[in-house]
C-alpha cells in the first residue's frame, strides 16, 4: 500500500496532476485495459466498481466469477508526504504493514526472553531501520502484483483512473494524463475506503506524519510524539516503543474509543510500564521546524552517517488554558479516519451521505438512496470497518446480485483487533455497551488475569494478560462479548467467534474441554464475576 518514494518531504500538499504524474513514473502497472468497441448490451459493465479497496476487490472477484463483466476504477492521491498508495486500500495492505511492524517489536522482546531458554548471543543483538522499510516495502509490492494478477485471471478488468459519478448508471474516468472518458454499467459500487485525519492546526500537513508515511522515512523517526488515542496510534507506538525509540502518546481525544473501558486501560498501563509516556487533557495547536543542525543519524544497523537535522517544536494547549512548547524528532497523527467520499460525483447523483461523517447511508442489503448504486467497506455509515468484514460484505453483495442468493451480511458480532505488543481482540459488546443496551442488573462479566506459560522462564509480569466475556443474564447466560488481552489474542478469539454467532452461553462455554498447555483454556474456566472482585475489594477497604 505504501511505496518509498524519492520525495520524503514536501512544503505543501501535492495536487492531483502532479499526484497522477508521480504514480505513474513509480508504481508497476498491470494493465487490463477495458475494451474499446461497442458493448453488446445496454451498458458497458455489468458491474463497475469505484476503489480497490478490499470490498471492491472481493465483490469484483466474485462478480467476475459468476460470468459478469466487472471493471474496476482505482488511482488515490499519495499523502501530503509523498508516499503512494497501492491497489488494495488501506485496510488490506495497511493490515499486513501492521502486523509486521507488531512482529518485529515482538521478536526484540523474544531476542531479551531467549538467554532465560539457554541462547547464548555472540554478539549484542541491533536493530537496523533500513531492513526493515525495505522488507516491508518489497513485500507490499509484491502483494500489490499478485493482486492484480488475480483480477486478470478471475476476468476482472482493472483501469488505473479516477471514477466519478456523472449520471445514472454513468461513471467518468480520468486516467493518470488527465484523458477524460464516460462508462456505463448496470450497478455501481462505491469501495473507496478513508484515509487518515488531519488536525487542521498551523503545520500539520507540512511537518507530521500518518501512519502511512511512518516506512517512507530513510532513518529511525526518534524521539515521536503520536497524537491520539486510537488502535492505529497506540499500535505505532508501541511498535517504536519496543524498538527502544522514545515515545509519547498525547490522547486527543481519547483511549481506544469504541473499545471496553476497561480493558483499554489495562492496554495503557502495560504500555506505560513497557516505556511509553502519555500525555492527558491536552491538545495540539501547532506544529513547526526548528533550525537544522548537524547530527550523527544511524543508516544501518550500525553506521551513523554525519546529516543536518531539524526537530519539531510542538505547541499544545491544557484544558486550563495554559500552553507549553517540547521538541520531537517526528510527530504522527492518529486522530482517526475519514471516509474517502467527497469529489466522486455522490450528491450529483443523490446518494444521500452522513452529515456529520461524510460516511454513506446504506440499506441492510449495502444498497444506497439510488437503487443501482451500492457500497461496502469503511465508506459506509454507522457499521464497522475490518478487511476481513469487507471481503465478507462483498461477496455475498456479488452473490445477492448474480447468484441468486438472499444472504445479507451480520454487522453484529464482528471481531477486531488491535496490534499492540501486547495484543487486545474483541467480538460483541464492551461491559459499557451491554450495560446501557441490556441494564447493569442484567449482565454478568466473568474476568480474570492469565499468565502464558512462555512467560514463566523469562519470568514476564503475571498480571498483563487478561480475558472477559459478558454475558446476558435472562438470555440463559448467553454470551454478548468476548475480550482477550495477550499473546496472539486474535488467534485466540476466532473460534469463539464462530460460537457466539451460534448462540453461546456460559454454560456451553464451562462444559468446553481446554487444550492444555495454551491460553485459550482460561477462557473455558472462568468463575470470577466482577462483582466478586469489586466485593472483595471493598471488603479489603473495610
Amino acid at each position: 500500500m505504501y511505496i518509498k518514494t524519492a520525495r520524503t518531504s514536501v512544503s505543501e500538499p501535492l495536487d492531483w496532476p502532479q499526484t497522477y504524474r508521480l504514480s505513474v513514473s513509480r508504481v508497476l502497472l498491470y494493465k487490463m485495459d477495458p475494451p474499446t468497441g461497442p458493448s453488446l448490451g445496454p451498458y458497458d459493465y455489468d458491474l463497475l466498481v469505484i476503489g480497490g479497496g478490499s470490498g471492491g476487490l472481493a465483490v469484483a472477484k466474485e462478480a467476475a466469477g459468476l460470468r459478469r463483466k466487472v471493471l474496476i476504477l482505482d488511482l488515490v492521491a499519495p499523502s501530503p508526504r509523498g508516499t503512494e498508495r497501492e491497489l488494495g486500500g488501506s485496510s488490506l495492505n495497511m493490515d499486513s504493514i501492521r502486523k509486521f511492524l507488531q512482529q518485529a517489536s515482538l521478536l526484540g522482546k523474544a531476542i531479551q526472553d531467549s538467554q532465560k531458554y539457554g541462547w547464548r548471543l555472540k554478539e549484542e543483538a541491533s536493530h537496523g531501520w533500513s531492513e526493515l522499510v525495505e522488507a516491508v516495502q518489497e513485500q507490499v509490492k509484491t502483494r500489490s502484483v499478485e493482486v492484480k494478477r488475480e483480477l486478470k485471471s478471475c476476468g476482472v478488468f482493472y483501469l488505473g483512473a479516477r471514477g466519478e459519478l456523472v449520471g445514472p448508471h454513468t461513471v467518468e474516468a480520468t486516467d493518470v494524463s488527465g484523458k477524460k472518458r464516460r462508462l456505463t454499467a448496470e450497478t455501481v459500487v462505491i469501495a473507496t475506503g478513508d484515509r487518515p485525519q488531519y488536525l487542521g492546526v498551523p503545520g500539520d500537513r507540512e511537518h507530521c506524519l500518518t501512519s502511512e508515511d511512518l516506512l517512507s522515512l530513510l532513518h529511525p523517526p526518534g524521539r515521536t510524539l503520536v497524537v491520539g488515542g486510537s488502535a492505529e496510534g497506540l499500535e505505532c507506538a508501541g511498535f517504536l516503543c519496543g524498538l527502544g525509540l522514545p515515545v509519547v502518546v498525547m490522547l486527543q481525544p481519547d483511549l481506544l474509543p469504541g473499545f471496553d473501558r476497561k480493558t483499554a486501560q489495562k492496554i495503557e498501563n502495560h504500555m506505560i510500564v513497557s516505556g511509553v509516556d502519555f500525555l492527558y487533557h491536552c491538545s495540539l495547536t501547532k506544529v513547526e521546524q526548528t533550525e537544522a543542525c548537524r547530527e550523527d543519524v544511524v543508516s544501518g544497523e550500525s553506521a551513523t552517517t554525519p546529516q543536518e537535522v531539524s526537530r519539531l517544536r510542538v505547541t499544545t494547549i491544557s484544558q486550563e488554558g495554559q500552553t507549553k512548547q517540547e521538541d520531537f524528532d517526528t510527530v504522527l497523527l492518529a486522530i482517526g479516519r475519514k471516509a474517502f467520499t467527497s469529489d466522486i460525483g455522490l450528491e450529483r447523483v443523490g446518494v444521500q451521505c452522513s452529515q456529520s461523517t461524510g460516511r454513506i447511508l446504506v440499506n441492510e442489503s449495502d444498497q444506497t438512496s439510488v437503487d443501482h448504486i451500492y457500497a461496502v467497506g469503511s465508506v459506509q455509515h454507522g457499521r464497522p470497518s475490518t478487511t476481513g468484514l469487507s471481503v465478507h460484505a462483498g461477496t455475498l453483495l456479488a452473490r445477492r446480485l448474480y447468484g441468486g442468493d438472499g444472504i445479507l451480511c451480520d454487522y453484529t458480532n464482528v471481531p477486531t483487533v488491535v496490534l499492540t505488543p501486547l495484543e487486545y481482540a474483541a467480538c460483541g459488546l464492551s461491559e459499557e455497551k451491554a450495560n446501557l443496551t441490556f441494564g447493569e442488573d442484567s449482565v454478568e462479566v466473568y474476568h480474570s488475569y492469565y499468565w502464558p506459560l512462555e512467560w514463566a522462564l523469562p519470568g514476564r509480569n503475571k498480571n498483563s494478560c487478561y480475558v472477559k466475556v459478558i454475558c446476558h443474564i435472562p438470555d440463559h447466560d448467553r454470551v454478548v462479548g468476548v475480550h482477550v488481552m495477550g499473546p496472539n489474542a486474535g488467534d485466540i478469539l476466532q473460534g469463539f467467534v464462530a460460537a457466539m454467532k451460534c448462540g453461546l452461553t456460559k454454560r456451553q462455554l464451562d462444559a468446553t474441554v481446554g487444550i492444555h498447555p495454551g491460553s485459550a483454556q482460561v477462557l473455558s474456566s472462568l468463575t470470577q464475576t466482577q462483582r466478586m472482585s469489586e466485593a472483595l475489594l471493598m471488603r479489603g477497604n473495610c
